[in-house]
């Protein structure tokens, strides 16, 4: 059994840990302090440690230093948070294998300290917290990046990205990349910034969209001490910690209109002041930014400043969605696939032809982020040597008859409001029955199908056609759902 020192001043988080790390099969012991820390190591010889940056009476490169000097072989993994994520890679230069920022996530915990206890373990040189655009797969040619954690699709539209990315990462300009949530526009920056002549540099990503009006300004400017009620110390903003290498802005259209002015001074003086503070600070920075809607009708609404905009479009890159890229969906699955049987140590091989049908016809509403989380799902459901169709979620499985009734529903509303009625396509119907019971309710099903399509989908109509009260058909489309879902 591995054994673990876990140091963190943050008595619940050393519980909560210990209690995650033991029910994985580990040994672990916490301590609260550097000083308690390194007079365990001097007697006890751990496998691995992980401690938080910021403890009580020490910083992490202090502890790492000494855990080296006592046991170089174990491998350490820093605990920080996001304003010191400069200082963790930082320590990671000086022989930590990894960090991980809160908030903690029990699977990302659990994959790195596996990592860092496998035999071939190596320490990186960076390591942020990157969401995989998409994945490789040995059956399939895909030009690969940022090492294995980034893989380019075959189609000709992103083909034509990678070019644009190879013609702007070497300049200064900045950079607008749309695209729907989830399409990989934080993974594009990465490259970007990769590719760049600060690839050496910091690269700090900001959720624009998760920052409160309140905070926004401190997090991504700093503060000074005592410059408003709860700051009880200095911070160090993202624009800070971001100097001489990359900052990426995602979802940019959601920063508030005093935020914006404050940013349009950064970006035309290159020169940013801590909130409260009353020094210019020098900025080299490479600004960025993302948006799922274009930011020239955004200053057309009046939600985003249009000289801002002026200043940020330099240079703009447009990421298709999954569902206009079919090519590249089963290669992404296939590496999603490969990524997630090393996490959960399985050896599933690939997909049924059904889920591969499933998969090519779906619409994919998250694009990769959707696509990855379907394959973890699956893939930790799946049992034998190919994923199923009864491992994938409901609302793939189902999505047609899903959206069949929502049309439903909204052709009703359509009605009452006197507008022209959408056309409803029917759902595929199933080719085989599990039992007789669903055989029954498939037939039920199908009966309600008819009738409702024989009266332009109008449930008080098709009630009167079956002799069943509305209600019925409520119950027998709820019926359905539920059992199919089973």
């Amino acid at each position: 059994m591995h054994k673990i020192l876990v140091a963190d001043d943050d008595r619940d988080m050393c519980q909560l840990l210990q209690r995650f790390l033991h029910r994985n099969g580990f040994e672990v012991e916490t301590v609260h302090t550097g000083k308690k820390a390194i007079e365990w190591l001097q007697s006890n010889k751990p496998d691995l440690i992980l401690c938080d940056f910021r403890l009580e009476d020490m910083n992490g490169d202090e502890l790492l230093k000494k855990a080296k000097e006592l046991h170089s072989s174990a491998p350490v993994i820093i605990i920080t948070g996001y304003s010191d994520v400069k200082a963790a890679v930082d320590v990671m230069k000086h022989g930590a294998f990894d960090y991980i920022t809160k908030p903690l996530f029990p699977d990302e915990i659990l994959i790195t300290i596996k990592k860092a206890l496998s035999e071939n373990a190596q320490p990186k040189n960076i390591s942020p917290r990157t969401v995989a655009a998409s994945a490789s797969d040995t059956s399939e040619t895909a030009s690969t990046a940022l090492g294995n954690e980034y893989i380019h699709g075959n189609t000709s539209e992103f083909k034509s990205i990678l070019k644009q990315i190879d013609l702007v990462a070497p300049t200064n300009y900045s950079v607008v990349i749309y695209g729907e949530s989830g399409s990989g526009k934080e993974v594009i920056a990465r490259e970007i910034h990769a590719r760049s002549k600060r690839s050496n540099q910091p690269f700090v990503a900001i959720d624009c969209g998760a920052l409160s009006k309140e905070l926004a300004g401190s997090e991504m400017f700093g503060h000074e001490k005592g410059s408003f009620t709860g700051a009880l110390n200095q911070k160090t903003g993202s624009f800070e910690l971001a100097n001489g290498g990359t900052i990426f802005l995602d979802e940019i259209a959601n920063l508030s209109y005093d935020i914006q002015v404050s940013l349009l001074r950064v970006v035309q003086e290159r020169k940013m002041r801590r909130v409260g503070g009353i020094k210019d600070i020098e900025l080299d920075v490479r600004i960025i930014v993302a948006s799922n809607e274009k930011l020239w009708d955004a200053a057309h609404k009046g939600k985003f400043r249009e000289d801002l905009y002026h200043r940020f479009n330099e240079f703009s890159i447009t990421v298709p969605p999954l569902r206009e890229r079919k090519e590249d969906i089963m290669l992404f699955a296939r590496h999603f696939l490969n990524m997630t049987n090393v996490e959960l140590g399985k050896n599933v091989k690939g997909f049924s032809p059904e889920v591969v049908e499933i998969f090519l016809n779906y619409v994919w509403h998250g694009n990769l982020r959707e696509l990855k989380n379907v394959i973890k799902r699956s893939t930790l459901l799946t049992e034998g040597e190919r994923v199923e169709i009864p491992s994938l979620p409901f609302e793939i499985t189902h999505y047609d008859k899903l959206k069949f009734e929502e049309a439903i529903e909204e052709n009703e509303i359509r009605e009452e409001l006197h507008i022209a009625p959408i056309d409803i396509p029917l759902p595929k119907k199933e080719k085989e029955f599990k039992s007789l019971k669903n055989a029954s309710l498939d037939a039920e099903y199908e009966m309600v199908l008819k009738a409702l399509e024989e009266v332009d989908f109008n449930k008080s109509k098709a009630a009167k056609l079956l002799n069943i009260d509305r209600k019925t058909i409520y119950n027998i489309l709820n019926q359905y759902k539920r059992i199919k879902q089973v």
